[in-house]
């Protein structure tokens, strides 16, 4: 998948066990896991992860940053589409 200007972009979804927390198109993204601080571009690798309690960071393609705090459950990165499922989330201020 790419943006207007054919740069490769990330397709983001950040869900809670109850809702839609935020869904777009990014950059990149940043979270906390279990095991350190991940760093996911577009072309990552697929990865399947256990978050730890802490922000993640969303940089859209508008290069806007949107942060959400994640508590237990998932991250997934599969074909330019990464996935956070946690158990609670919110976005930030």
């Amino acid at each position: 998948m790419a943006d207007a200007t054919n740069r490769p972009v990330l397709r983001v979804n950040v869900v809670s066990a109850t809702s839609q927390v935020w869904e777009g198109e990014a950059v990149q993204v940043v979270a906390r896991t279990t095991e350190g601080e991940i760093g996911i571009l577009p072309g990552h690798t697929p990865v399947l992860a256990s978050l730890a309690v802490g922000e993640v960071r969303v940089k859209t393609v508008e290069g806007k940053q949107v942060t959400a705090h994640a508590e237990d459950g998932f991250l997934s990165v599969a074909n330019d589409l990464v996935t956070v499922l946690a158990g609670e989330a919110t976005l930030s201020e």
